[in-house]
């Protein structure tokens, strides 16, 4: 009989699905140490919540675990790279408390709006001031919407309900897409904040997204505006709301996260004015509870009695036999996909794969999900790898095309690659050198070799002498070392590209003293990962 762990609270349905599928259950939550990973190595699955931290030493001897799934989204108490390594697959239930997180931001919309809160708390002391709380009506008023995730939807959905306009902003989200589903589109937050009545953000947390709405983009916002956060801590810069708050920058703002939990005392927002603040109840309902409960048996339920995956963060549709075989050409593919996210301009409607000579007989399928799962991950919240890379594409309206020519060109292997987006198409091509060594080829109608690793710096110009010996001197001057250098032309004199891999990431001002050359026409900066690192779900 298959053993299951029950390491943090979890309602009775999900117990009840389990043992009615003929599963042992071992329910002992708050269980830590020695004890905690005894249990681990008697069960042969884990379902947790927020507890316990699942740190690399649980991970060491697992025992029989085979699987850990998490009762919610995020899985930072779960070190997958340790899970991974030992085989161990780490699903989560993204979609359990999609509507209680959606209802919570229009319940902080609302509460701002009537200023219900402080009206409250007057009442309660014995007051009665009705003049002192006039609030303001929803009803055909602008809402921005800041990521079109399954949560940013359902917010949108809800308040166009309340007979609010909604502007959408994604990156990912074509214009087209949004018009389907009956909002305007936004190209950039610059764009869209001036017209915004409230901004409601959806984003991911991480390094792309801290502070991505600063005392700049609210200076930019009406003084009549309020600002939602019910995503992640830190997407907001506290201080600058604090502050934006009481010079009367901003109308008023809700918030449910931030970006240390539980917050201190002295965190800006705690005594901020026209504020109201709530202590990460996004998903704290009964139904958001007993949805990721059902949701997280269910899955495992499904891994113990019949192997089937759903839902992982760390493992691929595949056998480990065929992944081996392809791994150098997976990475390849992913890279690309990395790549091709950070170049392309404007939201992606189609990317199409040619694969050509000894690539049209490997699992270009396979390629295709690594290639896409790198295009995604660079700005998605959800735990993109090769299981859902093609979902969470459709889900954006981007279509994935692949196709084989087993005609050799210049290279016994390659991966041709197109991105089409509303602003144009980009194009980049990659090889293999021996059976390890990943390359770029071409990027855009240029051909090179390049390193497809690390920092890169992709600069066009026109090819004109000492515009190389100008760019390297400016990264001398700020102290960046250049560790490789590539560069492309379509004719002499003509244009050109050059790609830097560079040994650290460049400061804005040495970036755009590079800009500042009058023979260069666009700068990107690009994060690839190192030579040789490979994602937790390939490694």
């Amino acid at each position: 009989m298959a053993r299951v762990l029950i390491a943090d609270k979890l309602e009775s349905s999900g117990i009840e699905l389990l043992q009615a599928a003929g599963i042992e259950v071992d329910n002992r939550p708050g269980l830590k140490g020695d004890e905690l990973k005894a249990a681990i190595q008697a069960a042969d699955a884990v379902i947790c919540r927020s507890q316990p931290k699942l740190s690399a030493e649980y991970f060491d001897n697992p025992g029989k675990m085979r699987a850990v799934a998490r009762a919610g989204v995020g899985v930072d108490n779960i070190d997958v790279a340790a899970a991974t390594r030992k085989g161990v697959v780490v699903m989560n239930t993204p979609g359990g408390n999609t509507v209680s997180a959606a209802e919570h931001t229009i319940a902080l919309l609302l509460a701002l709006s009537r200023r219900i809160p402080a009206a409250d708390a007057t009442m309660k002391a014995g007051g009665w001031d009705r003049n002192k709380f006039v609030g303001t009506e929803v009803a055909g008023k602008v809402l921005g919407v800041v990521g079109l995730g399954r949560i940013g939807r359902e917010v949108a959905r809800r308040a166009k309900g309340l007979d609010m306009k909604v502007i959408a902003l994604d990156q990912f989200v074509t214009a087209a897409k949004v018009a389907e589903l009956g909002y305007e589109s936004a190209a950039s937050l610059d764009e869209l904040l001036p017209k915004v009545d409230y901004l409601t953000l959806h984003v991911p947390g991480g390094a792309e997204t801290k502070s991505m709405v600063g005392a700049r983009e609210l200076g930019l916002m009406k003084k009549t505006a309020r600002v939602l956060n019910v995503a992640r801590g830190g997407i907001i810069d506290e201080k600058a709301l604090a502050d934006a708050l009481a010079a009367g920058t901003i109308a008023g703002a809700g918030v449910d996260v931030f970006s240390v939990e539980p917050i201190a005392a002295d965190n800006p927002l705690a005594k901020a004015p026209n504020i109201v603040i709530t202590p990460h109840l996004g998903a704290s309902t009964l139904e958001a509870q007993e949805n990721v409960a059902v949701e997280a048996a269910q899955l495992i339920k499904d891994f113990l009695l019949s192997g089937q995956v759903a839902n992982a963060v760390n493992m691929a549709a595949v056998n480990p036999a065929e992944l081996a075989e392809v791994r150098p050409y997976v990475d390849l593919a992913r890279r690309l996909g990395l790549l091709q996210a950070q170049v392309a301009q404007g939201a992606i409607r189609k990317a199409s794969l040619t694969y050509r000579g000894e690539l049209a007989g490997q699992k270009t399928k396979l390629l295709t999900a690594a290639f896409t799962a790198g295009m995604l991950e660079y700005r998605l919240s959800e735990g993109v790898n090769l299981v859902n890379a093609d979902v969470l594409a459709r889900d954006r309206g981007i279509e994935i095309a692949e196709s084989s020519s087993p005609k050799k060109g210049d290279f016994a292997a390659l991966l041709h690659t197109e991105v089409e987006t509303e602003a144009g198409t980009t194009v980049a091509s990659g090889t293999l050198f021996g059976d390890q060594y990943v390359r770029l080829v071409q990027l855009g109608p240029f051909r090179m070799e390049g390193y497809l690793d690390g920092v890169l710096l992709v600069f066009r110009h026109h090819d004109v002498p000492g515009l190389i010996g100008f760019v390297g001197t400016i990264f001398g001057k700020h102290k960046v070392n250049i560790a490789q250098m590539t560069v492309g032309r379509t004719s002499p004199g003509g244009e050109a590209i050059g790609i830097l891999n560079l040994d650290n990431w460049p400061s804005d001002e040495a970036v755009a003293e590079v800009k500042a050359h009058p023979q260069i026409s666009s700068v990107t900066v690009v994060k690839l990962p190192a030579a040789g690192e490979l994602p937790a779900w390939l490694g």
